[in-house]
């Protein structure tokens, strides 16, 4: 074993691996009384269950019991794997050839070390934790009587028990961390326990894992650097209107509206994968709304507010930079969502300003929301808008710890090991560093949407739910619809958001393209990547809609500039931010981007 670790050992300086021990010491103190001090200046913040996850559990073994023969039956099933693999592995010992018992997915990085699959130890290791999976899954899944929304729960925690458990998470149990320890001395694990306290101190006591190199990113020098200015700001948002690169541009401008879980420059992260910067070079007068990180003196701000502040005030905004009343716009997940309601508003006031509208992965329906419907429930929003009062918003830390938790081992113990166990920094990744720049949400709105959507499904139901007064009744949108949805999205599935194209009396044109909920939306025609079906044919089921569907290739980002193009006009001459009647406030991206959350 020595031998396949390798043989050059480094050993540390005692003075120095005294010193840093001190300072381990020293900062760990400071982060324990941190935290233990909050903690008392709060205890009624201390929830030992605050996913209620307990009495999940606790039924799902009730039921598991009242059928001991499936259980008996699971447990025989996993000794006969076990026995399979023991005499696997003596043959492997003995230098015979013997299949595996059991295989991880060809695309589980965790396995990726050679000494998984070569030596013998660590192959059983393996194999010996991918028959436990299989077991526990089998088990919890295997159980019947229970609501669909406490399996999906238990089957949710089950898989991040058994993710957390992987024995590439442990030292002694990861053939590269111990072969990293054994070459280094241990520097490895000095370096990781200071990268754990880092986290640890910038989270003020809660783990906030380092994903990227957060000094080699810069929102307005090296992303989101679109050229542009913002024309108009309100309590909620920044208007920015960017520079045009040609000379004629279509008639109607174009309003993008993003979410405001996450900031906007996902769609202008770099020049050659910016949506903003593409949808400009193709002639378009592109304004995005830039909304703000909220704190507590916007407690009070609701999904109407963000309705009235953002896509409508936008709307009196662009008129007054250049003398459009009538605009198309684009919504991106939440704000799809909030589009979708304004269109619905706007319906019911007989407002036609909206020529078109194109909608990147949208909920309207919230019957079956996903994963994300594991942290919807009773007990669970309860705890939530307890917390939302104290502070008048939920931290954008808890929001990226849930959308962390639905791809655990990509965006979590990938990190564990990297930072902590082998004491690497993360590498510069734009991405990665968006993903980490998380928002705050508004305790009205946050509490309302989470209710009225995701819990009780109202947005589909008519006069379901009011906004400034009006009845939102999605029949009655007639405006013309791009609905882009992406194949493995976990955050907006699929199949769910399909079901908007039967709910509205205007034409709608589903496209669906492959990859997930931001690489399948983030796809510009340069890179030749993926690739997105589409079917002109209008069925109500999603999956004879798919199976009647033809495949392009590359992006689909060109389809909907040719869609888009038949509402956008004539060509007129570029328009110039500032040149209205609406001054230059500040360079794009503005200000409201740049406030961090922690």
């Amino acid at each position: 074993m020595a031998e396949e670790m390798g043989n050059d050992v480094k050993l540390i300086d005692p003075a120095e691996l005294s010193k840093a021990m001190a300072n381990i010491a020293e900062r760990s103190q400071r982060v324990v009384a941190e935290f233990l001090s909050r903690q008392t200046a709060d205890p009624a913040s201390v929830n030992l269950d605050p996913l209620n996850i307990g009495n999940a559990f606790m039924e799902m073994t009730t039921r598991l019991m009242t059928d001991p023969a499936k259980l008996v039956e699971a447990n025989f099933n996993l000794w006969q794997d076990y026995m399979a693999l023991w005499q696997n592995t003596a043959l492997k010992f003995m230098g015979e050839v013997a299949e595996p018992v059991a295989r991880p997915d060809a695309a589980d990085r965790r396995f990726k070390d050679e000494m998984w699959e070569e030596n013998e130890i660590f192959d059983f290791i393996k194999q010996s934790y991918l028959l436990s999976a299989r077991y526990l899954h089998g088990v919890v899944n295997g159980v019947e009587g229970l609501d669909d929304h406490t399996a999906q729960k238990v089957d949710f925690y089950t898989r991040q028990f058994v993710d957390a458990m992987a024995p590439s998470n442990f030292v002694l149990t990861n053939p590269e961390v111990l072969r990293t320890t054994v070459e280094s001395g241990g520097e490895n694990l000095l370096k990781g326990l200071n990268n754990l306290l880092d986290d640890l101190e910038r989270g003020h006591g809660k783990l906030s894992i380092k994903m990227t190199d957060y000094d080699a990113f810069k929102v307005g020098e090296n992303i989101a650097v679109t050229p542009g200015k913002v024309v108009h700001q309100n309590d909620l948002m920044q208007l920015v209107q960017y520079t045009p690169t040609t000379d004629k541009v279509l008639k109607a401008p174009l309003l993008v509206v993003p979410p405001w879980i996450n900031k906007f420059y996902i769609l202008d992260l770099r020049a050659k994968n910016s949506y903003i910067k593409w949808a400009v070079d193709q002639g378009h007068t592109v304004f995005v709304i830039s909304w703000v990180n909220p704190d507590e003196k916007l407690a009070a701000k609701t999904f109407a507010d963000y309705m009235k502040e953002g896509p409508l005030a936008a709307l009196d905004a662009i008129e007054k930079a250049t003398g459009e009343r009538q605009a198309n716009v684009v919504g991106y997940c939440l704000g799809g969502t909030l589009t979708v309601c304004t269109l619905a508003y706007m319906a019911a006031k007989g407002d036609d300003r909206f020529l078109s509208a194109t909608l990147f992965t949208t909920m309207t329906d919230f019957k079956e929301p996903g994963e994300l419907g594991v942290f919807i429930d009773e007990e669970q929003l309860q705890n939530l808008e307890g917390m939302m009062s104290q502070s008048g918003y939920l931290d954008g830390r808890d929001m990226a710890m849930t959308f962390n938790m639905l791809r655990a081992n990509d965006l979590i113990w990938s990190f564990v090991v990297n930072n902590y166990l082998l004491g690497k920094d993360p590498f510069p990744f734009d991405l990665l560093y968006w993903n980490s720049d998380s928002t705050r949400m508004p305790a009205a709105m946050h509490s309302f949407y989470l209710r009225k959507m995701y819990q009780e499904n109202q947005l589909v139901v008519p006069g379901g739910i009011t906004l400034d007064g009006v009845a939102i009744d999605l029949s009655k949108i007639k405006t013309p619809i791009y609905m882009l949805s992406t194949r493995e999205d976990h955050i907006a599935p699929w199949k769910s958001t399909f079901s908007l194209t039967q709910n509205t009396s205007g034409p709608v044109k589903f496209v669906l393209s492959a990859s997930g909920h931001i690489a399948g939306v983030v796809n510009p025609p340069a890179a030749n990547k993926y690739c997105y079906w589409t079917n002109a044919k209008k069925v109500k089921n999603p999956d004879t809609w798919l199976n009647g569907a033809k495949q392009e290739d590359g992006s689909w980002w060109p389809d909907w500039h040719a869609w888009a193009s038949k509402f956008g006009g004539p060509q007129v001459a570029a328009r110039q931010p500032g040149e209205g009647k609406l001054k230059p406030l500040d360079e794009a991206p503005g200000s409201y981007v740049k406030a961090r959350a922690v």
